[in-house]
């Protein structure tokens, strides 16, 4: 299935641009050519499918090369996110077992550290094979249902989880996101990372399935990403709600033009304020799209179907349920566990049945994301399980007291987390950055999120950081802040 897609594209549109990156462009049929190419050479290394392939790029053309080779060829594709420390990318080779690990030169003294102590040595490259496009097509055919994809996630565990996705998951993710108004004649400019579900998903196997042509940004520098979308006249694109902070604060200092008709935003919360933000600047909405590694999206705001501050309806087949804590399903307007069954669902967790038990629940997918649905079948997001504030017996969302924060015309980012209190169970404590130039005080920041929280809502500290510390994804880090809070004072702005 993930092995036929490009060729089919290739048919459709051989001299039209698929990818573009720092000025180097390659079409469709010149990817197909050197994709089959390099199906070959993986193979011709005694790999067999099933095997393991480990690629530690940034977004790149030979970076996609690698993964629709992967595809073709019947292996397995390990991304390691560019943004990783030597040991977190020693314990995904030694958990995954990669045959093969492909590197960019640049990340290869991170790459050398972390191969040191592990038992079994893959093969270390650094640069892509010259392809021989002169052998005849003799690539296996791959079944729909065999793993493609282990994306490593961290979540709420102490150890990463690799994510197996198959053929058949992948291809479907990618056809529930053509829901977003995404076709043929779009220039998708991805900012993203392609070593991360959003960037594989939502971005680079939709678009070229579609037969859309994709910017790649090999590294988020939001002044790289308007200069490009203005350069080439981008339609379409998605982005973390961290990186479109940094986007909207660019626009706002030195405005491009650009040719956006669809921007998605997802992977975490978006702020009311940023919805606000995006609008004046771009005068257009960005739609709030929500899934997570082991299926994603499975709902979406559309442009016809909008609802700011919502995640928006289900795409497509995607079912969900509303789980209490007993295990019976909610009713509208109840808040509870999001079950989510679609053909998107991963198939399990890499070497790990019991994580995989606990996930997967006769074919429904349980997030770990509290949220509600109302009359109309929009769904809202509440918070996450195990990042449930709990005061006094109230339940407290971070993500409602980070909204609240938000709305501050001074806060640029915010991160809440619970601490342990005596009396109380836990007290609600706020990190913020602030925007360039600006000043507030924690007792004025306080009382405006006391304008528009209940009283237990409200945080009693507030500290200022110079950056919140953020994942490889982009997403701020609770377990980090809270180990700020309990070690080392707060920089103060």
């Amino acid at each position: 299935m993930l092995g036929s897609f490009l060729d089919s594209a290739a048919t459709r549109f051989p001299g039209k641009v698929a990818l573009i990156c720092e000025g180097e462009s390659v079409t469709y049929r010149e990817l197909d050519s050197r994709v089959t190419a390099l199906a070959r050479w993986l193979l011709d290394q005694g790999l067999r499918p099933g095997d393991r392939v480990a690629i530690h790029w940034l977004n790149s053309i030979p970076a996609v090369q690698v993964f629709m080779a992967c595809f073709r060829a019947g292996l397995i594709v390990v991304p390691i996110n560019a943004r990783l420390k030597p040991l977190e990318v020693a314990y995904i080779l030694e958990h995954a077992r990669p045959g093969i690990y492909f590197c960019q030169p640049e990340l290869s003294a991170i790459a050398v550290e972390a191969q040191s102590g592990l038992a079994a040595q893959p093969r270390f490259c650094t640069a892509l094979p010259a392809p021989d496009e002169s052998r005849p097509d003799n690539l296996p055919e791959v079944d729909a249902d065999r793993p493609a994809l282990i994306l490593y996630t961290s979540g709420t565990t102490a150890r990463p989880k690799g994510v197996v996705h198959t053929h058949r998951s992948i291809h479907a993710c990618a056809k529930l996101t053509e829901f977003v108004d995404l076709g043929e004649s779009d220039t998708v400019l991805l900012m993203t990372s392609v070593m991360h579900a959003s960037g594989v998903f939502v971005q680079m196997v939709p678009g070229l399935i579609v037969g859309a042509t994709i910017v790649l940004i090999p590294a988020f520098q939001a002044a790289a990403v308007l200069d490009a979308a203005e350069r080439h006249n981008c339609t379409w694109s998605a982005a973390l709600p961290s990186m479109l902070q940094f986007v909207l604060e660019e626009q706002a200092a030195r405005p491009r033009r650009t040719g956006f008709r669809t921007f998605i935003a997802g992977g975490d919360t978006v702020p009311l304020a940023l919805h606000e933000r995006f609008q004046q600047l771009f005068g257009m909405p960005v739609l709030e799209l929500f899934g997570m590694t082991e299926s994603v999206p499975t709902c979406s705001n559309l442009k016809n179907a909008r609802r700011p501050g919502s995640i928006g309806r289900l795409l497509g087949s995607v079912e969900a349920r509303i789980v209490g804590l007993t295990g019976r399903d909610l009713s509208d307007g109840e808040i509870g566990e999001m079950a989510v069954r679609s053909p998107g669902n991963f198939i399990g967790y890499w070497n790990d049945p019991v994580e995989t038990a606990a996930a997967l629940e006769s074919g429904w997918l349980m997030t770990g994301d509290l949220v509600r649905r109302d009359g109309d079948g929009y769904f809202w997001f509440e918070g996450r399980k195990k990042q449930i504030i709990v005061r006094g017996g109230a339940n407290i969302s971070p993500q409602e007291v980070e909204e609240a924060l938000y709305q501050h015309p001074a806060v640029l980012e915010a991160g809440v987390i619970g601490l342990p209190d005596p009396v109380y169970g836990e007290r609600v404590v706020a990190f913020v950055t602030l925007r360039p130039g600006k000043v507030v005080a924690e007792q004025e920041l306080r009382e405006f999120a006391q304008k528009r929280l209940s009283d237990h809502k409200v945080p009693e500290r507030i500290e200022f950081l110079e950056a919140l510390p953020k994942g490889p994804t982009g997403k701020v880090q609770r377990r980090a802040l809270k180990e700020m809070a309990s070690g080392r004072p707060a920089v103060k702005n």
